[in-house]
């Protein structure tokens, strides 16, 4: 195990390491839609690439939901491993809806021999993601 320091030290060197591999100004909350955004996760037993609706306004939140719902067969075109949770429940307790794609290798922020995989799948997946949301964005802004 690491300390506490350690491992906040692991974590940050994850996230400079992969800006310095792989730098790249991405949209992730500058999407222009309150609520709506684009992340990377990564912790110790896992990785994705999500799009997180947290909207203040509930009913606002539900028709992004619905929005990306409508959307969904032509994603999964793109991306087929892609989840849609309507309730995803997050480490704080919080519940959000998380559109999101796993990484389905093996992974832990701490074991830097799969921090190049997990690199590769984010931009990969996350470039997907960003293009289907430039495509669709006026359509998704329609929802609210």
């Amino acid at each position: 195990m690491f300390s506490k320091d350690e491992a906040a030290q692991l974590r940050k060197e994850f996230w400079t390491s992969f800006g310095k591999s792989f730098p790249r100004k991405w949209i992730l909350y500058n999407t222009k839609i309150k609520g709506f955004a684009f992340k990377f996760v990564a912790d110790r037993k896992k990785a994705m690439v999500c799009l997180d609706l947290e909207h203040p306004e509930e009913i606002a939140n539900a028709l992004l939901f619905d929005q990306m719902l409508s959307l969904k067969t032509l994603l999964t075109s793109d991306l087929p491993e892609i989840i849609f949770d309507a309730s995803y429940v997050l480490e704080n307790g919080k519940q959000i809806h998380r559109i999101y794609i796993p990484f389905d290798k093996k992974f832990s922020i701490y074991n830097k021999n799969t921090w190049r995989d997990c690199y590769e799948f984010f931009v990969d997946q996350m470039d997907k993601l960003e293009l289907f949301f430039n495509e669709y964005e006026a359509f998704i802004k329609q929802a609210i």
